[in-house]
């Protein structure tokens, strides 16, 4: 049966339509605008930290990135700590010049070591500066200074790859945890003082015996390094995971333990060599106490790599370079934050194959606004942008206010 709506109602139902006619015609669809590559101004000005040697690009990488069409400024000297002249940049492509200031006025400022407040005076508005952090060294004048003059800031050492892992961190980690072996071999010998031990397995010798506190990166490459010069190792970690990684990575059944106390005394006085590798979110925890340094043998040697955040030997204390060990009870400690530095032209270069990817990214992807939307890791290490703290740690540590990237950047 059909039946006929009344005119009054048809009129309701028109005007109870949630939409309007306007919106009922077809829409115009707005579609991706392709990309277009940046060209990047880069400037690398000279490190003036207390013995820094390493520099952020070598004339190669330079030389990949001047051929895809970037221009690089790099200050006159920047290089010699790692051995790199400046004629060898100059051949790559890049312009060298002795003015500090017209280094640090390029869009892009590329640093190993944070810049000083002195040199941030230095650097223009909305500049995008690529360093290290440091941030237990930093202070608040430093972030204020930064967001006075509206700088985009990256962090390398918080910037994470597809893995999740950081890969400025676990290139340095490795250069460490080798470097340690190295140093205590060196400490060990007469020359230096030491009991006269070699590294290496000698037929019918005793094989060395080194501890290695930590499971990490540190860690599995100390151990590696040990192994390889024919050391016994012992490693000691509260991690089971990590110290059942780190035998799965050197392919050998070693030595592992959780940290107790009676394991590790035990370690620990028959050792030649004790390698501290423990990380902590704040501040290293003190895992081997005075006490029981006071049990290792006379001669052994302590590297203390966590010394950069405080120390995991409580009798440790931080060295330089030139004065880099002290004597404890006659037991050798080898306490310098920055040992990476020490091998300054292969800290070089592993800094280099880290940022010459990313930099080459940031300009295929449109500039550092795209490389930011597009890529988390990246986006990871951004602590300041546009002079608006992004860093939530940052800003509890120095009670500031901050806004979530996310926010910003979406």
């Amino acid at each position: 049966m059909y039946f006929e709506l009344p005119i009054h109602n048809i009129a309701m139902s028109k005007q109870l339509s949630p939409f309007t006619k306007a919106q009922l015609l077809p829409q115009e669809e707005t579609l991706e605008i392709l990309r277009k590559k940046g060209e990047l101004f880069i400037g690398i000005p000279k490190e003036t930290h207390f013995q820094e040697k390493r520099v952020c690009l070598t004339p190669d990488a330079v030389s990949a990135l001047v051929s895809n069409g970037h221009r690089i400024m790099i200050e006159a000297g920047a290089g010699d700590g790692a051995n790199f002249k400046d004629k060898q940049y100059s051949e790559a492509g890049a312009e060298v010049t002795n003015d500090k200031a017209k280094v640090f006025s390029c869009p892009i400022v590329l640093k190993v070591e944070p810049p000083s407040l002195d040199e941030i005076k230095l650097i223009n508005p909305q500049t995008l500066l690529i360093s290290a952090l440091q941030l237990k060294t930093q202070s608040k004048k430093f972030f204020e200074a930064l967001a006075s003059k509206r700088v985009t800031a990256l962090a390398f050492e918080f910037i994470k790859d597809e893995d999740g892992a950081y890969p400025a961190v676990r290139a340095l980690s490795e250069i460490a945890g080798t470097a340690s072996i190295l140093i205590a071999g060196e400490m060990l010998s007469n020359i230096n003082g030491g009991n006269g031990l070699m590294f290496g397995n000698i037929s019918g010798v005793p094989p060395t015996e080194v501890v290695i506190i930590g499971a990490g990166t540190v860690g599995e490459f100390a151990a590696r390094s040990a192994i390889g010069l024919g050391a016994n190792v012992k490693i000691f970690d509260n991690n089971i995971s990590k110290l059942r990684m780190i035998q799965a990575n050197l392919g050998q059944t070693l030595y592992t333990s959780t940290l107790q106390p009676k394991n590790l005394i035990k370690a620990l006085k028959r050792c030649d060599v004790a390698i501290g590798a423990v990380r902590g979110t704040n501040r290293a925890p003190i895992v081997v106490t005075e006490a029981m340094v006071d049990c290792m043998k006379a001669g052994a040697v302590i590297i203390d790599v966590s010394i950069d955040m405080g120390g995991c030997f409580e009798t440790s204390e931080i060295t330089s370079h030139d004065r880099p060990t002290f004597e404890y009870n006659g037991i050798t400690h080898y306490c310098v934050p920055n040992i990476s530095a020490r091998y300054s032209r292969s800290a070089s270069v592993s800094i280099s194959n880290i940022f010459t990817p990313y930099l080459i990214k940031i300009a295929e992807d449109g500039g550092i606004e795209n490389a930011l939307r597009f890529d988390r890791g990246l986006k990871n290490g951004l602590y300041l942008y546009h002079g608006i703290l992004t860093n939530k740690s940052i800003a509890d540590w120095f009670h500031l206010k901050y806004n979530d990237v996310n926010l910003l950047i979406f």
